[in-house]
């Protein structure tokens, strides 16, 4: 068994579920369980690095479901830049 946790981050409350799963489980089984698998958009990671759903999970991972940019960052500081 694996103890692991899923999270995910808005600009105002974060969810979090620790869950206990089999060695082996994927990362889509870990989001299935928690409930929060509705909540992914796009990617999703282990400790800030992505990572693909079919990725087995490991004791003491944890699962981060990534929200969609609002800006692109190359397009934000060009904007900084201009109002300078």
């Amino acid at each position: 068994m694996a103890e692991v946790e899923a999270v995910y981050a808005l600009s105002r409350r974060e969810e979090s579920v620790r869950l206990t799963v089999p060695q082996g489980a994927t990362v889509r089984e870990v989001l299935e369980k928690s409930g929060l698998l509705p909540q992914v958009r796009g990617k999703v990671g282990i400790f800030g690095k992505v990572v693909s759903q079919d990725r087995a999970v490991a004791d003491g991972d944890r699962i981060e479901i990534y929200r969609p940019l609002a800006v692109d960052p190359k397009e934000a500081r060009r904007r900084r830049a201009r109002r300078r």
